[in-house]
């Protein structure tokens, strides 16, 4: 049977399934700090699944994997859900929301730092 490379962290329950289905697996168990890096980028994966996600359903198990991973990372960093909420507070004050649906195209270099990374 041919090898997939995945290099990527996996939740509980992947091996068994891959093994009720005929197949094999080489897994490493993390160490605290590699689980932090992976589990940071597993964010990045479970948000680009929305991407692709057509219906309601889709949109749903995706939103739920993306909230399974934040729980995750709110257990591992010690975040409580009222400090997300105080912080979603904070963020909402000095950002506003979304209701009114705009979308930059471009502005003058004000010195402004994004977070997101850009394709160059």
């Amino acid at each position: 049977m041919k090898k997939i490379y995945y290099n990527k962290l996996i939740r509980d329950k992947i091996p068994e399934k891959i093994k009720r289905n005929g197949g094999d697996y080489k897994i490493n168990k993390l160490n605290q700090k590699l689980f932090e890096v992976e589990l940071l980028k597993k964010v990045g994966e479970e948000a680009s699944g929305l991407l692709s996600s057509k219906t309601k359903e889709e949109v749903t198990s995706e939103l739920a994997d993306i909230i399974a991973v934040i729980e995750e990372i709110k257990k591992l960093k010690h975040i409580t859900s009222k400090q997300i909420s105080e912080a979603l507070k904070i963020n909402f004050d000095k950002k506003g929301g979304f209701n009114k649906k705009l979308f930059l195209v471009w502005s003058s270099d004000t010195g402004y730092k994004t977070n997101e990374k850009r394709n160059k």
